[in-house]
C-alpha cells in the first residue's frame, strides 16, 4: 500500500528533546504541546516519504499501564493510536518495560500485512534491529528519524543507524515548534488566580510531616526556654497533641466524640484544629465535627443519570486532559449545574475549606480516573489532592461570585 506509517518511541524522542533544551534527559523539565508535534511529525513524514499518513503509532510507559494525562489526549487525536508499556521504579529511576518489544512486535505486523509502502521510526535504541531487518525484507523502505543531539554526537545505536534505508535529523528549530524547555515558558495556560485561602491550601504542609513532628514532640522533652505557646514551626504545639500526648484528632476521633454520652472536650475561644477531608490537612479556626447538613448534601452519583453519566464518560476521554486543577473544576461544575435546590450551594459555601467527606471521597475517586494516582501506595499524590480540591473550590467561588452579582443587579433594578 502507498501509505507511510510513523512509529515513535516516546521515551527517546521526549527524552532526547528534553536533553537538547533543558540540559537533562527528564522529561519533567519540558513542556510539550502533542497538537502541534503530532501536526508536524505527520507533515515531515508525509513530506519525507511523498506518501499519504496511514497512522502514527505513539509507544509510551506508564505505571500500571494506566494512561496519563498526556496519553489521554493524543489517543483521541486523528490517526493517532497509543500503545503502552509498563513505567517501573528501580533504583530511583524509572525504566520502562515492554516499549520495544511492543515496537517490534508492530513494525513486523505492518510490514508482513503490506500495510504500508513506508515506515517512519522515531527511536534510537539497537533492540529494533531485527523488526526494522524483517520489514525491509518484506519490501517497507525504512526511514529513521533522530532528535539532534546536545552533545553533537549520535543518541541512536550506530547499528540501526547503518540499516535504515533514509535517516533524517529533527534539528533544533523544529524541535522547539512544540516542546519548549519549562523555565523558558513558566506555566502555560494558568487557572484563575485563586483567592488567598485556596492558597493556604496548597501550601498547607503535608500529613506525613505533621505526624513525624507531633510523634517527636511527644517523645521529646522542650528544651530549656521552649514555651508550650511556641512550637517548632511557629503554631502552638497544642493544634499537634490530644489528649495523653495523641496525635492531631481525625475526622473519625471527632466523630467519636458525637457519639451519645462523649462529653466533648471543651476548647479555648482561640483554638485552632487541624481538619481534614481525606488526607490533605489544613488550617481551620473554631473548626467542628462534620454536621448534618454535611452528610445531607447529595453527591454527584445521586444526581446524574444514565445519559448523563455517558455523556461526562465521553466528555473525561475527549476532551478533559486530567491536570488535576481542572479535575477539580470539572467535577464542581457538573455537581453544581445538577443540584435541584441551589440553597444547598450556600451550605457547601459555609463549609470552606473542608469538603464534605462523601462529596470529597467521591471527587478523588473521579480523579484516579485521569491516572493522578502515586503508584507505590494506591494514593494520590497530596500536592494533586491540594490542586484538585483548589480547583473544586474555585468554581464554586466563581459560581457563588455570579450569583451574588446577579442578585446584586436585581435589587439596584
Amino acid at each position: 500500500m502507498d501509505r507511510c506509517i510513523v512509529l515513535v518511541d516516546a521515551g527517546y524522542l521526549l527524552g532526547a528533546a528534553a536533553s537538547l533544551l533543558a540540559g537533562e534527559p527528564s522529561r519533567s523539565r519540558i513542556t510539550v504541546d502533542h497538537t502541534a508535534l503530532v501536526q508536524g511529525l505527520r507533515e515531515r513524514a508525509e513530506a519525507d516519504t511523498e506518501r499519504p499518513l496511514l497512522r502514527i503509532y505513539w509507544f509510551d510507559g506508564a505505571p500500571d499501564r494506566v494512561p496519563q494525562p498526556e496519553h489521554r489526549r493524543l489517543r483521541v487525536m486523528p490517526r493517532v493510536t497509543v500503545r503502552l508499556g509498563a513505567l517501573t521504579r528501580s533504583d530511583g529511576r524509572w525504566a520502562q518495560k515492554g516499549v520495544d518489544a511492543a515496537m517490534h512486535a508492530e513494525l513486523t505486523e505492518l510490514a508482513r500485512n503490506r500495510a504500508c509502502s513506508d515506515v517512519v521510526l522515531v527511536t534510537g535504541d539497537g533492540d529494533l534491529l531485527p523488526g526494522m531487518m524483517a520489514a525491509k525484507e518484506h519490501g517497507v523502505a525504512v526511514h529513521l528519524w533522530a532528535v539532534q543531539a546536545a552533545d553533537g554526537d549520535y543518541n541512536q545505536s550506530e547499528d540501526l543507524v547503518a540499516e535504515a534505508d533514509e535517516r533524517r535529523v529533527l534539528d533544533r528549530a523544529w524541535i522547539t515548534k512544540a516542546v519548549r524547555p519549562k523555565e523558558l515558558t513558566g506555566v502555560c495556560a494558568p487557572p484563575p488566580v485563586p483567592r488567598p485561602e485556596i492558597a493556604a491550601i496548597l501550601s498547607a504542609p503535608l500529613p506525613e510531616s505533621a505526624l513525624a513532628a507531633a510523634a517527636q514532640h511527644t517523645e521529646e522533652e522542650p528544651p530549656a526556654g521552649h514555651t508550650p505557646e511556641a512550637g517548632a514551626n511557629g503554631r502552638g504545639t497544642a493544634e499537634h497533641r490530644g489528649p495523653a500526648g495523641k496525635a492531631v484528632p481525625t475526622p473519625k476521633d471527632l466523630a467519636a466524640l458525637r457519639a451519645p454520652g462523649v462529653q466533648a472536650p471543651q476548647h479555648p475561644p482561640n483554638a485552632t484544629l487541624r481538619w481534614s477531608s481525606d488526607k490533605g490537612w489544613v488550617e481551620r479556626p473554631g473548626g467542628a465535627p462534620e454536621g448534618p447538613e454535611a452528610a445531607a448534601l447529595p453527591t454527584l452519583a445521586q444526581l446524574t443519570t444514565a445519559e448523563q453519566r455517558w455523556a461526562d464518560r465521553e466528555e473525561d476521554i475527549t476532551t478533559v486532559g486530567g491536570d488535576p486543577y481542572e479535575v477539580g473544576q470539572v467535577f464542581a461544575r457538573r455537581w453544581m449545574a445538577r443540584l435541584p435546590e441551589q440553597h444547598n450551594l450556600q451550605k457547601l459555601s459555609a463549609m470552606y475549606p473542608r469538603i464534605p467527606h462523601r462529596v470529597d471521597g467521591e471527587l478523588l475517586r473521579y480523579a484516579a480516573r485521569f491516572g493522578l494516582l502515586a503508584h507505590k501506595d494506591d494514593q494520590i499524590d497530596e500536592h494533586d489532592r491540594y490542586a484538585i480540591r483548589a480547583g473544586f473550590w474555585r468554581e464554586v467561588d466563581a459560581r457563588t461570585a455570579a450569583e451574588h452579582a446577579t442578585a446584586g443587579d436585581r435589587a439596584g433594578d
